[in-house]
């Protein structure tokens, strides 16, 4: 049925969820900034962070990074709040009663959410990890020094064939401590470097080995040859040793992935971060669509309450959908659950209701 005038209603809905997500924004980032700068501004003053680094440096690549973090609760707030608006001035009586069916209702509502869902993949794919490098770097230099943990009996398969144990790891003079370097083909030992200690020249990124002994297998035999400093170039950096967890949060999807599959090879502990980074990025858009559908089905009926009450249940699940996001990062972490089926729990949950209330929504 062709219902007079339906396309200008989805102009006015898609106008109305576009200006008050965008409004939303902009309250909500302005609100955050302020806690944040008298929450530093104490550093800023005691290290001299230059005005134009605080501005341009910190704070233009942090109100990205919150606005992504935080996009479901602004989603949340959009639909909650314009809905709730329309419902108590009959505005979506009317449009029913004048033959829209609630499931052509929703088709503006779609649009708008496919907007902030390719707002917030760009935003976490191209955007943020960039942002993300120069923000760390200022928050390094100016509000606190991020110390990496010491490394210990680290063992890396670097390639096929080739791995490397370290007893322990200074981050403070790039030195591996009881560095063994081990050379196979199939299940044979064919070479064995020991040294005292590997430090990394950042020159021309290679390991400088002292006091080291290699071992040349041959069949039942061996040579051993005693070498007081020798260099080496192998697939493995001193970084490797004290990557934070934040630092795969500035790196590309291609230098992610790169990062993943090296991790794997090693059999590196420490993928999980890779791994829920990933996963993150591409979850986390989707909730643009289920919390949309979730809001309009929560707030197309006029309610006693008002408003105030739908902007309360808003809240609580939109702040519930990010707590859930965090936690199940709990199951990555204690190996419970794989990174792709953890990190989009919370969207198959929360799919579920959503479904559950859109179907009871138009009775």
């Amino acid at each position: 049925m062709q219902i007079p005038g339906f396309k200008i209603l989805d102009r006015y809905i898609i106008r109305k969820y576009i200006g008050t997500f965008l409004l939303s924004i902009l309250m909500v980032i302005g609100i955050v900034i302020v806690f944040d700068i008298s929450e530093k501004i104490d550093d800023f003053v005691q290290k001299e962070a230059p005005l134009k680094a605080i501005i341009f440096d910190y704070y233009a690549n942090f109100i990205p990074y919150i606005l992504n973090m935080y996009s479901p609760i602004f989603v949340f707030l959009t639909v909650i709040i314009f809905t709730s608006k329309m419902a108590s001035d009959s505005e979506i009586i009317a449009m029913l009663s004048g033959g829209m069916s609630f499931h052509r209702m929703m088709l503006p509502y779609m649009i708008s959410s496919t907007f902030v869902f390719i707002m917030s993949f760009v935003l976490g794919m191209y955007v943020i990890p960039p942002a993300n490098k120069t923000r760390l770097a200022f928050e390094q230099k100016y509000v606190k020094a991020r110390f990496a943990p010491a490394a210990r009996n680290t063992h890396y398969q670097i390639d096929p064939g080739t791995y490397v144990y370290v007893e322990s790891f200074s981050s403070w003079n790039n030195t591996a401590y009881k560095f063994t370097l081990e050379t196979l083909e199939g299940n044979k030992l064919k070479s064995k470097i020991s040294a005292e200690s590997a430090v990394w020249d950042t020159t021309n990124g290679s390991w400088r080995l002292r006091n080291c002994f290699i071992r040349t297998f041959h069949g039942a035999s061996e040579t051993v040859v005693a070498r007081k400093q020798i260099d080496t170039v192998i697939s493995l950096t001193a970084r490797d040793f004290y990557r934070m967890k934040s630092d795969v949060q500035t790196l590309s999807a291609k230098d992610l992935n790169e990062l993943i599959n090296t991790q794997r090879l090693r059999g590196d502990k420490n993928v999980m971060y890779a791994l829920i980074e990933k996963n993150t990025r591409i979850a986390m858009p989707f909730s643009a669509f289920i919390l949309t559908i979730i809001g309009v089905s929560l707030c197309s009926k006029k309610r006693r309450g008002g408003m105030g009450l739908n902007v309360g249940i808003g809240i609580a699940l939109s702040f519930t959908y990010i707590l859930f996001m965090r936690f199940s990062e709990m199951f990555v972490y204690t190996g419970s659950l794989p990174a792709s089926v953890a990190l989009w729990l919370p969207n198959i949950i929360f799919s579920i209701v959503a479904l559950v209330l859109y179907r009871i929504a138009p009775k």
